[in-house]
């Protein structure tokens, strides 16, 4: 059962959001509208500039006492933000990742390149250097939100490709996983998402590709083969336009002897997880993926990871 406050949330985002965002056509505007909401930051957290592989971010790791290990012991998360493809950056995340650290881990957010100023595949690219140079210090673990949830499938993807190690899971929340809109939810959900229309989504695609094939599987991950694919956790919302995408990947995922772990939130807005400060949703998604994340970096190497290599 939903929360009140969720429901509240879900009244608040089609208030201040999709009413904001209609069916505006200028990507900068929607760029100010995505930017526009700032949640609370976690206590606790420090929050510093870093830049792994060439690509600026920064890192969000929990202080003394709050921290659940000692420094050295805590695994790393590459954690990759969303924002349609044109907007947002690590600081806006900071309500996600400050989670995450707060639960053990060192989190590093790129700013990867936004379109449509540096279109496809730049972001990709951007993620892909940044886990090769992760990838080469140990273990770790991805997650992402939207756009996010896409380079975190997509980082696998190209980890695969260049033969580096494959994260040990991914945590993904409402990834976009096919950008020529095939999923039935985009016209089944129209209504009842609370922070898109699908034509405005719709319209983010372009301006992020450019011109490339959207059926490249860097760009709609649900192309792409799976065997071999880490365990992953998926958390999106019954009432999202990208519902099924989710569903959609959890299916072929599984198909390919992926290990996943589905859970369909009800009422919840996109990207709710940003709302931790008061969303009992969203620490509820944040805490079971951070505990996802942990066992399977406790457990080893997942199964298939050596086949695939």
């Amino acid at each position: 059962m939903a929360s009140l406050r969720a429901h509240l949330y879900d009244l608040a985002i089609r208030l201040a959001v999709k009413r904001r965002l209609g069916n505006t056509l200028d990507v900068l505007a929607i760029r100010r509208a995505f930017e526009s909401a700032r949640f609370p930051e976690p206590p606790g957290v420090a929050f510093t500039p870093g830049e792994v592989g060439g690509v600026p971010g920064e890192w969000a790791q929990a202080a003394g006492a709050q921290a659940a290990g000692a420094a050295g012991e805590r695994p790393t998360l590459l954690y990759l933000h969303g924002g349609g493809f044109i907007a947002c950056s690590a600081q806006v995340y900071r309500p996600v990742t400050g989670r995450f650290a707060r639960a053990g881990f060192r989190v590093f957010t790129p700013d990867y390149r936004l379109a449509p100023e540096h279109p496809f595949p730049a972001a990709v690219e951007d993620c892909s250097a940044v886990w090769a140079a992760l990838a080469g210090a140990g273990p770790a673990v991805v997650a992402g939100d939207s756009a996010g949830g896409t380079l975190a499938l997509t980082t696998i993807i190209e980890a695969r490709r260049l033969g580096l190690p494959p994260p040990a899971a991914a945590a993904l929340f409402s990834p976009a996983t096919d950008l020529i809109g095939r999923s039935a939810s985009f016209r089944t959900n129209g209504r009842r998402d609370a922070m898109f229309r699908p034509e405005s989504l719709m319209r983010l695609v372009p301006a992020y590709l450019a011109g490339a094939d959207p059926a490249d599987p860097r760009a709609s991950p649900i192309e792409a083969d799976f065997f071999g694919f880490p365990p992953l956790l998926i958390h999106v919302g019954a009432r999202e336009i990208l519902r099924d995408d989710s569903l959609r990947l959890a299916d072929k995922a599984r198909a390919a002897g992926v290990p996943v772990d589905l859970t369909v939130f009800p009422v919840v807005a996109h990207a709710w997880q940003l709302a931790e400060s008061f969303l009992p949703e969203a620490r509820s998604s944040l805490d079971g993926a951070a505990l996802f994340l942990r066992r399977a970096l406790e457990a080893g190497s997942h199964p298939g990871a050596e086949a695939a290599a």
